[in-house]
């Protein structure tokens, strides 16, 4: 969602990064944290490979990554790389992504909910994975959700 034209983005808390740090360091030693990954891709910018932890979720055969905080900037990065490797320890899963149209949001993100709602249900504005919908499409714009083939 979008306000005056802003793309939605919620910006970490202190204590939000400092889990997000404790993941990623578990993650690069290899131990996943509920199936955690950290993503790598190469920044729009400088083309340095840039990290962070994410929870990726499967549905209906299919491996796809949310952005709960919105425009966030691997989201950016993502966009124009549409490429990037998830990674556990020394393992790197090479993958190409595409981004899905608002109306192919919902069940990607219902099952997201389903999964991932004890740690990011804060971001998802009171919308629950039982809510209907047309709740779960209204909200969908704010949330950035990519399909990921393998490479």
């Amino acid at each position: 969602m979008t306000t005056a034209g802003t793309p939605r983005y919620v910006a970490p808390s202190r204590g939000f990064g400092m889990f997000n740090a404790a993941v990623a360091g578990l993650t690069r030693m290899g131990l996943s944290v509920w199936g955690s990954r950290l993503l790598a891709v190469r920044g729009r910018s400088s083309g340095q490979w840039r990290t962070t932890p994410v929870n990726p979720i499967v549905y209906a055969g299919h491996r796809y990554l949310v952005a709960p905080r919105g425009q966030t900037q691997w989201v950016r990065n993502l966009r124009a790389a549409g490429a990037g490797e998830l990674r556990l320890g020394r393992r790197a899963e090479p993958f190409t992504a595409t981004e899905l149209a608002d109306a192919d949001k919902v069940p990607v993100l219902r099952a997201y909910l389903r999964r991932w709602k004890f740690e990011v249900g804060a971001f998802f504005q009171g919308v629950g994975p039982d809510a209907p919908d047309e709740d779960l499409a209204g909200i969908a714009p704010g949330y950035p959700v990519f399909r990921l083939s393998a490479r």
